[in-house]
């Protein structure tokens, strides 16, 4: 088997120390592993397969003699370095969302469209991470029944914005535990990651807001979804929020389809779906929840019923670890099929 010299833009990161926790467990033929971040970083070691290697910073030459390229570390420098990455001969696995609506850039989930992957010209971008966890179990209902829409509302754990977003949770909720918080102005003086504070809170706002009132983040499952699946007639209304969760995401669904659809059958098909596991048993108190999915590969599906407001019409709700799905296990996912 052949071994590739592999690196990572974003090593420190929340998503690069999981892509180096993906790469080794799963056994990925790694010759040579070259972690990269940023001037403040470089100097510091991380551990791999038991080794400590050391953070190199980005330059030029960063991605000399490297095969495979995992871009981790936000947009801008995606936008900067991924066509350096490229002109190296290196291929790049980008988990920003700026590349993802071009033409000729595969946008790839491996258990749906894993072949456009083979089509790259040096960059395949990895999906959002919300709209990621929601097709897996969208997409094997629409092979069966047809997906014409979907409503949504999306659960967002503060990780997904990083450690200063965790960090701040665990403030907030320290303050406000504390018998001696001050009133809530003092709450909201702490609220440096969010417009507002996020302990024992909801915010119905991820991402910057367009001039048709969705945010980015909620136009992102439609028109990722209409690339991925193939599918440019797919319409998605979703409204994103962040909730006080440390780690893994959860989706709301309500989906119309072409076809018409029963229960029985929906959970047939999501029960042998790769990458997706059947939660259901409410009458047991069994449902996906992000508590359960943090750290782990599959997404989880559950509260399956017909839509009472939908013509041929789904409920369902989905979780899944935005890390994982979302982010470093689906990129790592790309490089196997490589």
């Amino acid at each position: 088997m052949k071994e590739y010299h592999v690196a990572i833009v974003g090593a420190t990161g929340a998503v690069g120390a999981e892509l180096l926790r993906v790469l080794e467990r799963r056994n990925f033929s790694v010759k040579k592993l070259r972690p990269i971040s940023s001037a403040r970083s470089a100097g510091k070691w991380i551990s791999f397969r038991g080794e400590s290697v050391a953070v190199e910073q980005l330059t030029d030459r960063s991605f000399d003699k490297i095969d495979i390229v995992f871009f981790s570390a936000g947009g801008e420098l995606s936008r900067s370095w991924v066509p350096v990455a490229r002109e190296s001969g290196a291929v790049v696995i980008d988990n920003s969302s700026v590349f993802r609506m071009n033409a000729d850039v595969p946008l790839v989930i491996p258990e749906i469209n894993g072949e456009d992957a083979r089509q790259h010209r040096g960059v395949i971008a990895n999906p959002n991470c919300t709209t990621a966890i929601a097709l897996m179990a969208i997409y094997p209902l629409h092979r069966v029944f047809g997906v014409r829409r979907v409503l949504a509302a999306s659960y967002q754990a503060v990780s997904g914005s990083g450690q200063r977003a965790i960090d701040e949770l665990t403030r907030q909720v320290e303050a406000f535990c504390s018998p001696v918080a001050d009133a809530p102005a003092s709450h909201n003086e702490a609220a440096a990651v969010y417009p507002h504070p996020i302990a024992f809170n909801v915010l119905p706002h991820v991402d910057v807001f367009l001039e048709n009132g969705y945010t980015k983040e909620e136009m992102k499952m439609q028109n990722e979804g209409r690339k991925i699946m193939h599918l440019p007639t797919f319409r998605a209304s979703v409204t994103c929020v962040r909730v006080p969760v440390y780690r893994a995401h959860s989706v709301a669904i309500n989906a119309e389809f072409e076809k018409s659809v029963s229960v029985e059958h929906a959970r047939e098909v999501l029960a042998k779906a790769p990458g997706l596991e059947l939660v259901d048993e409410p009458q047991n108190n069994r449902y996906p929840m992000p508590l359960n999915v943090a750290g782990r590969d599959n997404c989880e599906v559950g509260r399956v019923r017909l839509d009472c407001a939908l013509e041929n019409g789904l409920s369902f709700w989905v979780c899944g670890d935005q890390l994982l799905k979302g982010a470093a296990l689906n990129a790592v996912q790309i490089s196997e099929l490589l």
